[in-house]
């Protein structure tokens, strides 16, 4: 229901309109959830103001890892090799470390096979490699069997399964605590580069993963006949009267 409100005076104007007010609304009490809810959203917004005015710091974070990269490796095919990445997470504080030995499954093929290792451990943005064991320190590797496709270089590569390689000091993932990396992405073969995206299902979602290609996969050993030696005669004596 609306209320109503005259104006007021000793002159007032009988014929004068009615002034129309809303009806009060009681306001809801600001909760917990809600101040959270609240706090979440000017964080997000403060995130994506700070991409618009300062649109490098994603370049920069590329370039970082770039510089961290040995130099490239051409090889014969456009995807087989040794593929490393070096990447640094602010937010978790951690490093991680992955090699791709990417292969085809077959001559021409556009499926592939292979694996990944990922290679982490925790420290500042100053620990570029890991340092000696200390409390506090996680230091591990991950292997994954892996597979995935390849069309006019555009690669999508996954693990399938994974378990602890080693476990070099500190904690070591456990059932359930480690989602399998699934990168994709353009091979760029001016600069060697697999420029992808990291995506787990977990805490990785489109991640910025530079991979450099750095090393060639040897060549199938070539078979050969294996000669065995002459069996052992010992040398005949000639000439002389000894029958020996």
């Amino acid at each position: 229901m609306e209320s109503r409100t005259f104006s007021a005076g000793p002159m007032r104007n009988p014929s004068a309109s009615a002034t129309r007010y809303p009806r009060a609304v009681p306001v809801p009490p600001v909760t917990a959830a809600r101040r959270r809810r609240r706090a979440f959203a000017a964080l997000v917004a403060g995130a994506i103001a700070g991409l618009a005015l300062f649109p490098g710091i994603g370049h920069a974070t590329i370039e970082e890892q770039r510089a961290r990269l040995p130099p490239p490796a051409t090889c014969a095919d456009g995807v087989e090799g040794v593929w490393l990445s070096h990447t640094y997470n602010p937010i978790y504080r951690d490093w991680y470390m992955f090699t791709l030995r990417i292969r085809r499954k077959a001559a021409g093929s556009k499926e592939l096979v292979g694996e990944i290792e990922s290679h982490s451990w925790n420290g500042s943005q100053e620990d570029t490699e890991p340092p000696a064991c200390r409390i506090g320190l996680d230091h591990w590797t991950v292997f994954m069997p892996a597979e995935g496709t390849e069309v006019n270089g555009l690669v999508h590569f996954w693990g399938t399964s994974w378990r602890v390689k080693d476990a070099f000091c500190g904690t070591a993932p456990t059932i359930g605590t480690y989602n399998l990396d699934h990168f994709s992405g353009q091979i760029d073969p001016a600069i060697q580069e697999f420029q992808s995206v990291n995506n787990d299902g977990g805490r990785s979602v489109n991640d910025p993963t530079v991979f450099r290609r750095i090393g060639c996969l040897e060549p199938p050993p070539v078979p050969h006949v294996q000669v065995a030696p002459p069996p052992f005669y010992p040398s005949m004596r000639t000439g002389g009267c000894s029958p020996w």
